[in-house]
C-alpha cells in the first residue's frame, strides 16, 4: 500500500507522519511494587497544521485478565465471564478489545522534530523533541531519534507535584512493525533502577 502523507501535514513533521491516526491495542505492565496487570490501550496522533503533533494515550487496566496470584493448590481460579450473560460488555463487532477497564493513565503532549543535530547522529535519523504530561502529576521532557521506522526516546528532564509518584528516568521505544505500532517503555521509580515497566502492541483503527 502506498503511503500519503495526511492532509495539511507540516513538512518539519514528515519523518513522524506515519504515526499519525488512532491506535488501540493491549499490553502489560509488570513491575516491582505495581505488579503484573492487561490494559487496553488508546493512543491518537494528530495535528493542526504546526509544526509538531498531538499526543494523547488512555491505558485501561483489565483487573480480571492477570490474577494477583495463582490459585492454591485446591483452590477453584477465578471464575471465567459466562458467554451467555446479557447484561456483560460485548467485545467490538472488529474483534478489538473493547473499552472497558479502570483507567490506570492518561498522557497528552507534544512531538516535534528538533532542528538540531546532536552529535554522532546518522544521516537517515531525526532527532526529536517530545513534552508529556501525566495526569497524575508529572512532565516529561524526552530526547530522541526517529528512523526506518523506529523512535528511541529517553527522559531528559522530569519535574512533578508534591503529591506525584518519583520517576527518576524514563525510555520509550516505539516501532512500525508489519503496519501495527509496538512500543516498551522502561522506568527507574520507587526506589528501583532503570527496568522495564510496561509494552503493547497496537493496531490502527
Amino acid at each position: 500500500m502506498t503511503f500519503t502523507f495526511p492532509d495539511g501535514l507540516s513538512p518539519e513533521v514528515y519523518p513522524l507522519a506515519w504515526l499519525v491516526g488512532r491506535w488501540r491495542g493491549e499490553g502489560v505492565i509488570d513491575y516491582p511494587g505495581v505488579g503484573k496487570k492487561t490494559f487496553v490501550q488508546d493512543l491518537v496522533f494528530d495535528h493542526d497544521g504546526g509544526p509538531y503533533l498531538r499526543f494523547e494515550s488512555t491505558l485501561r487496566v483489565l483487573e480480571s485478565l492477570v490474577p494477583d496470584k495463582l490459585p492454591d493448590d485446591g483452590e477453584w481460579p477465578a471464575p471465567v465471564p459466562d458467554p451467555t450473560d446479557t447484561e456483560a460488555e460485548a467485545p467490538a463487532a472488529d474483534g478489538t478489545p473493547d473499552a472497558a477497564g479502570t483507567v490506570w493513565s492518561t498522557e497528552t503532549g507534544y512531538w516535534r522534530v528538533s532542528t538540531d543535530r546532536p552529535e554522532g547522529l546518522e544521516d537517515n535519523k531525526h532527532a526529536l523533541e517530545v513534552l508529556v504530561a501525566d495526569a497524575s502529576g508529572r512532565i516529561t521532557v524526552y530526547i530522541g531519534a526517529a528512523g526506518n521506522g523506529r523512535i528511541d526516546l529517553a527522559s531528559d528532564a522530569i519535574a512533578r507535584t508534591s503529591t506525584a509518584s518519583e520517576v527518576r528516568a524514563s525510555k520509550r521505544l516505539y516501532g512500525l512493525v508489519q503496519g501495527r505500532l509496538l512500543w516498551v517503555e522502561e522506568l527507574a521509580a520507587f526506589g528501583e533502577p532503570l527496568r522495564s515497566y510496561a509494552s503493547a502492541e497496537l493496531d490502527r483503527q
